[in-house]
């Protein structure tokens, strides 16, 4: 079987490398509403956002407290509040605090670093977990099933055609990556998954350092063998990985121990620092369905939940200073979400129940750095169903997100989410939307110049391109640098123009559009395909 027949065979279910880093679980995800927001290459950039989903549904009245309606929250949860004295405070304001386990996070917010955004959910919330983390990755409404997620719808728009001629050397690295045993929802794309996933932690390090599993004694024991090889030689996205690895060395050296999203993220940064193109990573931590035994009796700030919040709080804040210390943190955006909140009202378990709404992180060297949003108000008499009102629909997280770190247009916006969505201000306004990479700016000039779609193409390709007005030049190279066309060779007017770039019968393969106006210039990689 051709690889591209074998790569459009084994699309809808994702790439899985089962045995590349430290025991996790490598998925390359293809089309997911975000991947699929995501991937789509006409923006150049190397930003990435890392997503990390708590799993189980998070107590966010434990692990942001809202200072000015303790009393209440006191009232409402005697047996399992935390003594206001052990709380965390944040600068800039007294109304908010953290939980005393999250003193990572608390620095992070303290750096201008992190962002809080308070109760976050969407109208009609379902208390499934397996349904209400489906409407999370699908970005769909309660009573709406999609079959594609939002991140794979991006990348979708992003990178049209996929798989069919990926990698290549526009992107010839992962569109997505999940750290886990399976490939989240998320990824999936209107007609085939955009993400991959890498299972084993160990089994990373074994490909990176050049590792074979050991084999069975047994009759087939040669033959895995060799299946095994030819599998890790055959794949390019298994070297693109092994690639970027290899060029990292040494790592900031506080990472915590025994603490499984430490050891995700710690994989992530590597990779990103060695110069992966993956825009999307997904990392997870369980253990968040806090029914019982939250805390332990007479010492609140402790137990289950403390343990679970202050692994999240380390894992982030040694991330933040892995990036620092590889110099890729201008990079990378991270979010947290858990598929929903607990009640306010704890039980006689010395837990909460599923809930409704609850707080999200956003963090990075450019995130906004406030408390978006008030306090959720608890009121002086509790239910036991009673739960937190939405403030902020989590599907105006997805959609800023894209907007201002990935620069996704209005229009492309409307196809990933499906909607029009409030547009939250979660990222800096110094944050540039392109490239924070020297070389991977286009020129000298941090404004995209030279575009075109569609990408890959067949018959035909329109570029779009911006002269600031005088003589332009615009030509089409291969891959050996002859020229084989010139599109506009005259005196433009200032201003945006297209034009058409005909398929007169060229070979398959990659193409490069050259535009030069005045002092600046700038290239394109266009791929013909079959």
């Amino acid at each position: 079987m051709k690889r591209r027949d074998f790569l459009q065979a084994i699309g809808p279910a994702g790439i899985v490398f089962p045995s590349l880093i430290n025991g996790f679980t490598f998925k390359a995800f293809a089309e997911s509403p975000l991947v699929s927001a995501l991937i789509q290459a006409p923006t150049e950039t190397d930003h990435v956002l890392v997503i990390i989903q708590l799993n189980g549904g998070n107590d966010g009245l434990n692990t942001v407290i809202p200072f000015d309606q303790y009393d209440q929250l006191a009232n409402a949860r005697s047996n399992i509040i935390i003594p206001k004295n052990k709380l965390l405070k944040l600068n800039g304001t007294s109304l908010t605090g953290l939980h005393p386990s999250m003193t990572g996070l608390q620095t992070l917010f303290n750096e201008e670093k992190l962002q809080i955004i308070q109760s976050v959910g969407y109208p009609q919330p379902n208390f499934s977990h397996f349904r209400a983390t489906d409407i999370w990755m699908s970005a769909s409404d309660s009573n709406q099933y999609l079959n594609s997620g939002w991140a794979g719808r991006y990348l979708a728009e992003e990178y049209a055609g996929f798989p069919s001629a990926y990698p290549n050397a526009v992107m010839p690295d992962p569109l997505a990556i999940q750290i886990g045993s399976f490939v989240s929802p998320a990824m999936q794309g209107p007609s085939v998954n955009m993400g991959m996933a890498i299972s084993d932690p160990v089994n990373f390090y074994n490909l990176i350092n050049g590792i074979q599993g050991a084999s069975p004694n047994t009759r087939g024991g040669k033959e895995l063998t060799y299946i095994r090889q030819v599998a890790q030689q055959t794949t390019q996205y298994g070297a693109a990985i092994k690639s970027a690895a290899a060029k990292v060395t040494k790592q900031f050296s506080g990472y915590p121990t025994g603490n499984s999203l430490a050891d995700q993220l710690k994989i992530v940064a590597r990779l990103i620092a060695g110069g992966l193109k993956t825009r999307i990573y997904m990392v997870s931590l369980g253990g968040f369905d806090t029914h019982a035994q939250q805390v332990i009796a007479n010492a609140t700030d402790t137990g289950a939940h403390a343990r679970l919040l202050q692994r999240v709080s380390e894992g982030i804040k040694a991330f933040m200073d892995d990036l620092s210390f590889l110099n890729a943190h201008k990079r990378v955006i991270g979010m947290t979400f858990s598929e929903f909140g607990r009640r306010i009202k704890s039980n006689s378990s010395g837990g909460t129940d599923h809930g409704a709404a609850a707080p999200l992180f956003v963090f990075g060297h450019y995130a906004q750095n406030d408390v978006l949003g008030t306090s959720p108000e608890i009121p002086l008499v509790t239910s036991a169903t009673a739960n937190v009102p939405m403030q902020y629909d989590f599907r105006s997280v997805y959609s800023s997100l894209l907007k201002q770190w990935f620069c996704v247009p209005d229009t492309t916006l409307d196809n990933v989410l499906l909607k029009n969505f409030q547009n939250l201000q979660l990222i800096k306004k110094t944050a540039p939307c392109l490239s924070t990479s020297p070389e991977i700016l286009p020129g000298l000039d941090t404004k995209i110049l030279l575009t075109n779609y569609p990408n890959p193409f067949q018959s035909s390709t329109t570029l779009s391109y911006e002269s600031n007005g005088g003589h332009t030049l615009l030509q089409v190279f291969n891959t050996e640098g002859k020229l084989i066309k010139t599109l506009v060779d005259k005196e433009v007017s200032a201003g945006s123009h297209k034009i058409t770039f005909e398929n007169e019968g060229y070979a398959p393969g990659i193409y490069y559009a050259r535009l030069q106006n005045s002092t600046q210039q700038q290239t394109r990689t266009m791929i013909l395909g079959r």
